[in-house]
């Protein structure tokens, strides 16, 4: 059973501990040995500074993602693996798959926000039931946070710049049996999206988002972080609904 620390609420760490096929086996040197269903992989993360401690075997691998020094990197497998394959958490199921930049499409230590979003949203919808709740889920990438609130009972608007992370929400959602849900999905930059949302006039209950570093947008615009988002999070002020449902 993995227990991987979310964000703090208050004082208490929320821990990721409902995973049945994903497991954190081990970490150290900068490098983390995961386990994805019946697959075995090890992948950097800048995060993990401190040495490894050996806890667990790091030679049972099925693909090792080297880093190159000149930037990206590429993978290596010990044996021929599936183009992807899926991974369950409760109700929800994903599509794995290990990509060019070093991620399978699913970051696994979230799965803590998702509970706590959908919980707030399943509680709303009890309290009132005929209350249609409107999240916007922006940088979504591939979606797991917006089937878990659609899940729950919300309507979501699923935006994100990258074509391919969109398709790969849709069809995450066709694994989940929620095809047939209230999702919008967007391929947009996420900043423009929300000025025009402005203008529109619309509201969301709830706003979720995991901003890069830095991105590109659909059209080639420029995400920086330390330039961008406190503009976007002004811009988010402007469409929330009078009662917030995650504040």
């Amino acid at each position: 059973m993995n227990k991987q620390a979310s964000p703090l609420q208050g004082s208490q760490v929320i821990l990721a501990d409902r995973w049945q096929e994903y497991q954190l086996l081990d970490t150290g040197d900068g490098m983390k040995l995961e386990r994805w269903g019946d697959v075995v992989l090890v992948r950097p993360d800048p995060q993990i500074i401190w040495p490894r401690q050996a806890r667990a075997d790091w030679e049972t691998w099925d693909g090792y993602y080297h880093r190159s020094e000149s930037g990206g990197g590429s993978w290596e497998f010990r044996r021929k693996l599936p183009e992807s394959w899926t991974l369950d958490y409760g109700t929800l199921r994903f599509k794995i798959r290990p990509t060019d930049f070093k991620h399978t499409g699913l970051f696994p230590e979230q799965a803590a926000n998702w509970d706590w979003c959908s919980q707030l949203i399943r509680r709303a919808k009890t309290q009132n039931p005929q209350r249609e709740i409107q999240v916007l889920n922006l940088f979504g990438y591939t979606g797991a946070a917006t089937l878990a609130c659609a899940a729950a009972g919300a309507a979501v608007c699923h935006v994100d710049a990258s074509k391919g992370m969109v398709q790969w929400c849709r069809e995450n959602a066709a694994l989940c049996g929620l095809s047939s849900s209230p999702i919008r999905y967007i391929t947009e930059d996420c900043l423009k999206f929300v000025h025009r949302e402005i203008k529109r006039g619309r509201k969301y209950d709830a706003i979720i988002m995991d901003p890069p570093t830095y991105g590109r947008g659909s059209s080639g615009e420029i995400w920086k972080l330390e330039v961008h988002l406190w503009q976007l999070l002004q811009d988010c002020q402007a469409i929330l609904s009078a009662e917030p449902l995650f504040s």
